[in-house]
This record gives C-alpha cells, structure tokens and sequence, in this order.
C-alpha cells in the first residue's frame, strides 16, 4: 500500500499521526477592538487539540501591553497546561524597572514556565539596539535563550540592519526573525545565510505566495520554524500553506517540527514537558 504523504495525512484527518507540530509565535488573551473566538488559555489548547499542535510558545499581550498585568499573565497560563506550552518572557524598554524585575526573576522560571524573550519594538517604538534592551540581550547571550523579535521591512526598529548589529554581537542568542523581516525577503535570506544564531519564522509570511519555495532553495530548511501568532490565526490555514508550499515532505517536517525540538531541547525535556 502506497505510504501517504504529509498532504494527503492532513487533509484526511484534520492532524498528523506522529508528527508533533510546534508553534514558536503565538499569543494569548484579548484586545480592545478586535474579535478572537479563541482567546483564553482554555479555547486555545482545545484548538491546538484538534490540530495536532504539541506545544506553543507564546507571549501574552498583557506581557507586551499591559504593565500593571505584564509576565504574571504568561505564568498563569503555563502553570495550566505545563506539557502543552511555554512562554517567552515580555521585554517592554519603556518600563525599565518593570523590565529589570522580570529579568532578575527569569531564572525562576527558566524551563518550567520560559524558553526565551520576547521584544515588541515596532509597538514600544523603541529600536532593537537601543541600550535600553541591552540587560535582555545580555541575558540571552549569556543562557543560550530564543528571542522572538518582531521584524518588518523597512522598520525604523526592527528591520534588516538592526537584526545584522544585534546578531553579530549577541552570538550566542537564538534569534528568531518573526514574520522574517515581512516584505524584505532576500534580506531575510542574508541575514539567515550570515549568521548560525538566527531563524526565519513563518508568521504573516505565508500571505504572499513563493516565500517559503525560495527560502528552502536558497538557505535549507533546517533555519525555518513554524508560527502563527494564534489566537489571531488558524492553524489549518497556517498548516494548509505549509503543505501547500512546493517544497520536500522532509522540509515540512522540518519547519513544522524538528527544527523546533532541536531548539526546545536546548532548554527542556519535550518527554518530560
């Protein structure tokens, strides 16, 4: 009998049977203006449930929005379902002390709530490699962690140029590119190609059709994590672009698992999680 592929295993069962899916971009929680029908901690591991997702990495938007609620928020939630998620911790420059408070607890909850950082400097309009962040990015070189940085073409804060200063002084960080510089492709496919630290992640990207054929034929896959900034998007909609990609079963399985494990591993037992 002919083995299905990874396509034909999705689209028949809504889930892969033994390919666990990570998402490294996700979110949590409501906002002003805006409709989620899957906010809240509970709702969104239902969902992740029914698409096979193993585990998410997220920053609650109080983490990044709301200072008076800030980490507690992504706490809470790991606490709940300690084997389905994680959390970066949320770095807001414009509240220093707030921002030095969590980074002198971070060893805490190092492994048993965070993996990793997370900067909003499009939002915080406050540039990557401002002074202001360099306590996180010290923090980060020094253990090892994943930063998720929001990156946008063109941005005054976050774009190409940013990204290349922080990555070659900040080495031993793992830089993941959230919606890998969105817009600016072939600069995201130099950055990827310049320096082993950092990651192109998949969110938002998958609007524009190609991005991922060429991201795969120009720098392999083994650099390209899977996100999708959930709750604000679906998971078979994120999933179906993936599979829909012109690109090796090996590849997919890559992006939507593998290249995730190896960098979760670096900080906790997915067994065990």
């Amino acid at each position: 009998m002919k083995k299905e592929n990874l396509k034909e295993e999705f689209y028949k069962n809504g889930r892969f049977k033994r390919l666990p899916v990570y998402d490294l971009h996700g979110h949590m929680g409501s906002l002003a203006a805006i409709h989620f029908p899957f906010p809240d901690t509970d709702s969104m591991v239902r969902e992740m449930d029914k698409s096979g997702i193993r585990m998410l990495v997220f920053c609650h938007h109080s983490a990044l929005l709301s200072p008076d609620i800030g980490n507690r928020a992504n706490i809470e939630a790991v606490r709940r379902y300690p084997e389905r998620l994680r959390a970066y911790c949320g770095i807001n420059p414009n509240y220093p002390e707030i921002m030095e408070k969590d980074l002198k607890s971070f060893g805490r909850y190092y492994k048993d709530v965070y993996v990793g950082l997370k900067f909003l400097s499009d939002y915080h309009s406050c540039a990557i490699t401002d002074a202001r962040y360099e306590k996180a990015w010290d923090t980060a070189d020094g253990m090892g962690l994943m930063v998720l940085l929001h990156t946008w073409g063109n941005s005054a804060f976050n774009g190409p140029e940013h990204i290349r200063k922080v990555a070659g002084e900040f080495r031993n960080a793992r830089i993941l590119l959230g919606h890998s510089c969105h817009g600016e492709w072939d600069r995201a496919i130099a950055l990827l190609k310049d320096f082993p630290n950092i990651y192109l992640e998949l969110c938002a990207v998958l609007d524009e059709r190609g991005f991922v054929e060429k991201m795969v034929a120009e720098a392999g896959h083994e650099r390209i994590v899977f996100g999708t900034d959930f709750p604000w998007f679906s998971y078979n909609y994120y999933i179906g672009a993936v599979l829909g990609a012109d690109i090796t079963d090996e590849a997919r399985t890559g992006i939507l698992s593998a290249n995730a494990e190896r960098l979760l591993s670096e900080h906790i037992s997915l067994e065990n999680a």
